[in-house]
């Protein structure tokens, strides 16, 4: 059992740990297709997207719809590229955008909704 002080002490570095911030792709192998997103949590995403996909709710339908048709197996999830740490976060957004489509444009992917 841990001690209150490294509890708290694993709690504080759990609250500073820095986000990867970037684009990702959800890639079918069995058919090649692919999906380009970005996300302001890069290491949160994957289990978010995958447990979507799981329960049938995820927003894009193509997605959904290829995942049901072709099985979990059938997918990877792929980081693409990451933001600086030091990114001011005025500008987050406006490169999050332009990552994205670099990427779509790239791999010829479908933009994840």
């Amino acid at each position: 059992m841990q001690s209150k002080e490294s509890r708290k002490e694993l709690i504080r570095e759990f609250k500073e740990r820095k986000t990867l911030l970037g684009a990702y792709a959800v890639r079918c192998t069995s058919t090649g297709k692919v999906w380009v997103g970005t996300s302001r949590n890069l290491n949160a995403t994957k289990n978010g997207t995958w447990f979507c996909l799981r329960n049938g709710s995820h927003q894009d339908k193509p997605l959904q719809e290829e995942w049901n048709a072709q099985g979990e197996s059938s997918f990877q999830f792929e980081i693409l590229d990451k933001l600086n740490e030091d990114v001011h976060p005025l500008v987050v957004d406006d490169l999050l955008k332009e990552k994205r489509n670099t990427w779509v444009a790239q791999l010829g992917a479908q933009p994840l909704r």
